[in-house]
């Protein structure tokens, strides 16, 4: 994306900030890509807050093993709380880690009406990590194929997603990090299970189709309150989507408000969810693909699978 001009003036191209990869899809960027990643943190100190936060992500990150030696990690960054949350704890962890890993911050400005990326812009340049904004129309093809009174979110994701990928693999990275939350995870299990038929939530990590990419999510153990309250604290320029901002009785919105109901019974009912996606019983669900019926070389799926073993080199919580 290129800084908007006087079209009838002769401008000087502006020079990339420092820590810009690039400004433009179209650019080349092969003589800035290696930007230097510097482990300085801005001023924005460490409250019990964020602390308690990059506990738990580190944590995460070690418990499925998300990141290792030598990965190149493209944090996607929305301009909301939690993709900007996710880039600040986790460059913070790049500097305490026990190993080296990189990361890259990309941006993507969907041409929606309204919509002005220059805070986020501002933003990047002050706090360090190499970054890059890109600039592609999915707005036009999402409202023009969108039918009337459904939703634009599941459109506007899948073009969305071949955009990062095409850029990770431009950007050379293996890991893409997204800032899905506790709270993303627990709706789109409800979502699965009351209009999908399925029982299916977010995992910490997968592999893309085409095996290209891990994508991964550090924050999927944060709780939504606590990276809304860091957010506030830590006064990032959040950027408004516009685009399902604007659509009423969303799916996803029911589901948020059925689990704060039944806060009302069970305040921590949002901590029990999170842990029954940890503790499955197979053997006591309904689907015949997880039982062994004595075919050759079958084996059914245990209710307690055996914990991964940890790698040699890992990431430590943080203190």
């Amino acid at each position: 994306m290129t800084d908007s001009t006087d079209d009838n003036a002769a401008a000087t191209p502006k020079a990339p900030h420092p820590h810009q990869l690039m400004t433009d899809s179209s650019q080349d960027t092969s003589a800035v890509s290696s930007a230097p990643l510097s482990p300085e943190l801005p001023p924005s100190g460490r409250s019990s807050r964020r602390r308690l936060l990059a506990r738990a992500m580190v944590k995460t990150i070690a418990s499925y093993e998300l990141i290792g030696a030598g990965d190149r990690v493209m944090v996607a960054v929305s301009g909301g709380k939690d993709s900007y949350t996710l880039l600040d704890l986790l460059w913070e962890a790049k500097a305490r880690a026990p190993f080296r890993f990189d990361v890259v911050a990309v941006h993507l400005d969907q041409v929606q009406p309204g919509y002005d990326g220059a805070p986020l812009r501002r933003w990047l340049e002050r706090f360090g990590a190499p970054f890059e904004i890109l600039r592609e129309d999915t707005y036009t093809p999402v409202v023009a194929h969108t039918p009337a009174g459904k939703a634009f979110c599941s459109m506007c994701s899948r073009l969305r997603r071949g955009i990062l990928y095409t850029a990770a693999e431009r950007l050379g990275c293996n890991k893409i990090a997204l800032g899905h939350h506790r709270d993303d995870s627990l709706e789109t299990l409800l979502l699965n299970l009351f209009y999908a038929g399925r029982l299916q939530a977010m995992p910490a990590g997968y592999t893309t189709d085409d095996g290209r990419f891990r994508v991964i999510r550090p924050l999927i153990e944060c709780a939504e309150a606590d990276i809304a309250a860091h957010a506030s604290e830590a006064g990032y320029p959040i950027l408004p989507c516009n685009l399902c901002g604007s659509q009423d009785n969303l799916r996803r919105d029911k589901m948020s408000a059925l689990i704060t109901q039944l806060e009302q019974d069970n305040p921590d009912v949002r901590s029990v969810m999170l842990s029954a996606l940890k503790n499955v019983a197979p053997s006591h669900l309904l689907d015949p693909r997880l039982l062994a019926r004595g075919e050759p070389d079958e084996v059914a799926v245990p209710d307690l699978p055996q914990p991964t073993k940890p790698g040699p080199r890992r990431l430590t919580v943080l203190p």
